[in-house]
């Protein structure tokens, strides 16, 4: 009966029409617009503390809660979307987002604007999850994997576009109101796609009678904490800290009721059941690897000309460009690949880890005179490498999906994605605080017995040595991360072979 079930679907899925098409058109515009105003804020932070003058504290917990929203609401959103439908449910959390961008750049508050940046995080990060979900229910497997390729693009186009356009706005026009207000025209088409697109469908309230209630208080407690733990705990110094401790206790208890919950429950949010299945394990187990080794893509070089050169984001715009805009190519290429008999994804995946920790031993290299013209053919290697390992990996995980589970899946895979970016953000914070103080003590040492000076001598001096020990740091960043991925290469081994999807020409020769 299962099998019967899971053709009819599959026969419904394969039927695209054109209102279908632009329901999903839409949806993917609204992911991206969703991760291009996440990433813009963060990037324009620095003047943003400015505009509503306050300092580099308070200035942190703006970008803090937004991530924070966005992990909250991530492993809900596809229940919601169900029981609202997704054309209600997307409508609203999409102009709720619109909303807020519309207002935010006018508040003077910083306790006002920190609250709708929590309140943005969580519209707009309900946005992420429903192109996965749409994608592995309407698409057929003859071009579901293009639909994985776009969605991938929310993490390997966007979060490198946001760097061109943000330095737009604070350099070309030196208005940084548009840093928000760049969601509202995307709003506006996606409204229309979407709301043309998907029929109108009542809503299903009798799914609240069955709702996971302890799972959801429990999950949403236990990911706001750890999302505050996790994007504060380098600045306020982890256990040291009585507010983190707090955080992350409270975050480790609600999560594993929330897990427990959930895997008991006969109408979970999130079926963790499904992590019993190999590839599933294995591919987010590497994900959220992954997503540590992204931070060298864009951020980290940034993070470096910007110590270095003192580069403002629209001087870095180059770095960003590399590696993002390829992927607009790059990513069909990769589905193409994948739907070719002969091709082994296992071996494509590894093929991107292994560019990707190529690039970073490359880039270790550097020194304090790099320019971002030094750092091209790394971002060429993670332009190659990215969505190798990346579609990969969703096709080796999807595979052994039914379109049903869908929101499961989708649930599970962008609370990971989210969970990952924070400890990859709060694992090179911690790294570059360790390095960096490692290599201020050696150079101070080095430097007293050699000129014989005394301590308050050399750190008088101690500006001279920034840019060198910045460079240090940098190249020992570079050097764990790239480890990282080459020591994760030999994980593709780990999946089981999942053969290329059979495509309709396929299916006529055969007939």
């Amino acid at each position: 009966m299962g099998d019967v079930e899971s053709a009819r679907s599959d026969s419904r899925s394969a039927m695209l029409s054109p209102r279908i098409i632009a329901a999903l058109s839409g949806v993917f515009i609204g992911a991206m617009a969703s991760g291009l105003n996440s990433r813009s804020g963060s990037l324009a932070l620095v003047d943003i503390r400015g505009e509503l003058g306050i300092g580099l504290d308070d200035g942190s917990w703006l970008s803090a809660l937004f991530s924070t929203g966005e992990l909250m609401v991530m492993p809900f959103a596809g229940w919601f979307a169900i029981t609202f439908s997704i054309r209600r449910f997307f409508l609203t959390m999409l102009w709720t987002t619109a909303l807020i961008a519309l207002v935010v750049p006018l508040i003077v508050n910083p306790q006002l604007a920190m609250g709708l940046r929590l309140l943005q995080g969580m519209s707009g990060g309900a946005l992420i999850p429903l192109l996965m979900m749409m994608a592995m229910k309407f698409l057929p497997p003859a071009i579901r994997l293009h639909g994985l390729a776009l969605y991938a693009l929310t993490a390997t186009f966007t979060p490198n576009l946001a760097i061109w356009i943000v330095g737009i706005w604070s350099n070309g026009t030196h208005d940084l109101h548009w840093v928000a207000w760049q969601f509202l025209p995307p709003a506006v088409l996606c409204s229309l796609l979407v709301g043309w697109g998907l029929p109108k469908e009542p809503i299903n309230w009798q799914r609240f009678a069955t709702m996971d209630w302890l799972g959801l208080l429990t999950g949403m407690v236990g990911m706001l904490a750890l999302g505050i733990g996790l994007a504060q705990g380098n600045r306020l110094d982890w256990f040291n800290s009585p507010l983190i401790t707090f955080c992350l206790v409270t975050a480790g208890l609600c999560i594993a009721v929330f897990v427990c919950s959930e895997w008991t429950h006969p109408a979970p949010f999130i079926r963790f059941q499904l992590l019993l299945r190999r590839n599933l394990l294995v591919g987010f187990t590497v994900f959220v690897l992954m997503l540590v080794m992204l931070y060298s893509a864009a951020a980290l070089p940034m993070q470096f000309l910007a110590a270095a050169q003192g580069y403002r984001v629209e001087q870095s715009a180059p770095i960003g460009l590399i590696t993002g805009v390829p992927q607009l190519v790059l990513g069909s290429c990769v589905a193409l690949l994948l739907y070719q008999k002969w091709v082994d994804a296992r071996v494509l995946f590894s093929a991107g880890l292994l560019l990707i920790g190529l690039s970073c031993l490359y880039a270790a290299h550097l020194t304090g005179e790099w320019s971002w013209r030094e750092f091209v053919p790394v971002q060429v290697m993670q332009a190659l490498g990215q969505p190798l390992a990346i579609i990969s990996m969703l096709f080796l995980t999807t595979s052994s999906v039914q379109p049903s589970e869908g929101p499961f899946v989708s649930g599970l895979v962008n609370m990971l994605r989210s969970m990952g970016s924070l400890a990859g953000v709060a694992f090179v914070g911690w790294f570059d605080d360790l390095r960096t103080h490692a290599h201020q003590t050696h150079l101070f040492d080095q430097i007293g017995r050699a000129f014989d000076l005394l301590p308050s001598q050399v750190k008088a001096a101690g500006f001279a040595m920034d840019a060198q020990i910045n460079a240090l740091t940098s190249a020992d960043i570079y050097r764990a991360l790239g480890w990282l991925a080459l020591i994760s290469v030999p994980t593709g081994l780990l999946f089981k072979h999942v053969p290329a999807p059979s495509l309709p020409s396929d299916k006529a020769e055969l007939s």
